[in-house]
């Protein structure tokens, strides 16, 4: 569920009015909700009651200060991927003990950064990896704590660009290879084995794909074990989908998905880690967009709004759907009628939907995208020269703008001229 519906006819968020956010702040904007938010992280903790665990919100999700410290604040930890993610992290108040860090390229420079700040545990994706970072973490005269990223071959049923858990995919160590990677790992100085990573994907909306993994996870901690390892943390990854179509059919509950964890790997007594994003942020979060024309076109019309491909590049990268809804809610009995939505970037992938029924919609009108609270804002570009769009929070009947919308100054201020153009 989400905190976004219509009162007498208007859309809120929370008890705030959209409109009346979109006067103060101007449009588009990303605005998110603190009640979402702290309602899908504990339904999360609650799938896992009675299992040790911990839950780490996976940054590259959302990766707003505000939406990070409201998820600290429930005794979320962070699944950061980069060493500006782990900057920001514990800039919202995260500490080193409460992140992982995730990501198949991980520099030098970063495990330095990370080992200096603290850090919970590096899921180590390869056996270069192992071999740097034991070399980094001796030269510190420290000891990096470890799961290796195992990819157990399974396929994921998502879309291909999110999939991450087949042969074919750039991410973890082959099951046919853990093992002596894992001996590797435990031959080499400044490492300790604590467990095993595992991560096929995002966006899943079919249990079985994730029993058919932790049933493999299962299985390779017990040989490990007997080869001598103490394997005793389970980081099983996110990729929980959500409903992006309002359809009868829903994607499993975090409950269920609790319950997978319990069948496949619970009697292992293993302490289980999760990295949710999409779950917890996905719904917890909208993007508002005001209607510049209704163009009329050959055999069908367009609806060009103000907000385009670069503040939101999921339709375009992944045919995303995301419903889109009026702000006003539209009286009863009108009828809808079909249009393409579209906004101003000159491309002719700068299309959100095509031949979506919308009710009637004239210029100055707003709309709404529901489900951009994960990959929104932190997929955003400044394409075609348009400033990033400013992120709101809302909690109760209060607001806030958490990332303001940068001047034409600002972004050209970034710019350096060399010094044989400066007159």
């Amino acid at each position: 569920m989400d905190h976004f519906i219509y009162k007498d006819g208007a859309l809120h968020a929370e008890d705030v009015s959209v409109s009346e956010i979109a006067a103060t702040v101007g449009t588009p904007f990303y605005l998110y909700s603190t009640a979402t938010l702290e309602r899908h992280f504990t339904v999360f903790d609650e799938a896992l009651h009675g299992l040790d665990h911990k839950i780490f919100f996976a940054m590259k999700a959302n990766g707003n200060m505000a939406v990070l410290r409201t998820l600290a604040a429930m005794g979320a930890g962070m699944d950061v991927v980069s060493g500006g993610e782990y900057a920001k992290a514990r800039a919202a108040g995260v500490s080193g003990d409460m992140i992982v860090f995730s990501g198949v390229g991980k520099t030098e420079e970063e495990m330095w950064q990370v080992l200096h700040g603290g850090i919970r545990q590096f899921n180590v994706e390869s056996e270069p990896e192992l071999r740097l970072l034991s070399k980094v973490a001796t030269a510190m005269g420290k000891t990096a704590s470890i799961t290796l990223r195992v990819n157990p071959d399974v396929d994921a049923k998502t879309h291909a660009k999110i999939a991450t858990g087949k042969s074919e995919n750039k991410f973890g160590i082959p099951m046919s290879k853990a093992r002596e990677a894992f001996a590797e790992a435990a031959s080499l100085p400044g490492l300790e084995v604590v467990g095993i990573d595992v991560h096929i994907g995002s966006q899943l909306t079919d249990l079985e794909p994730y029993r058919q993994a932790f049933t493999k996870v299962a299985e390779l901690t017990e040989t490990l074990r007997a080869d001598g390892h103490n394997i005793r943390r389970l980081d099983l990854g996110g990729g929980l989908g959500i409903p992006y179509e309002r359809t009868n059919e829903a994607p499993p509950l975090p409950m269920e998905y609790g319950q997978v964890i319990r069948d496949t790997v619970g009697h292992l007594g293993c302490e289980i880690e999760i990295e949710p994003g999409r779950l917890i942020a996905g719904n917890a979060g909208i993007m508002v967009s005001k209607v510049i024309y209704l163009k009329q076109g050959e055999g069908r019309d367009f609806l060009i709004i103000d907000a385009a491909m670069n503040d939101l590049i999921r339709p375009a990268m992944y045919d995303a759907h995301h419903d889109i809804i009026a702000v006003v809610e539209p009286a009863p009995g009108v009828e809808p009628s079909p249009v393409d939505i579209v906004g101003p970037v000159c491309e002719s992938g700068d299309t959100f939907t095509k031949q979506r029924n919308m009710p009637p919609l004239k210029s100055g009108d707003l709309v709404a995208f529901r489900s951009a609270g994960a990959y929104g804002a932190v997929m955003a570009s400044e394409y075609n020269a348009r400033p990033l769009i400013p992120e709101v929070l809302v909690k109760g009947d209060q607001f806030a703008v958490v990332r303001p919308r940068p001047t034409y100054e600002e972004m050209i201020s970034r710019d350096k001229l060399p010094e044989w153009m400066e007159s």
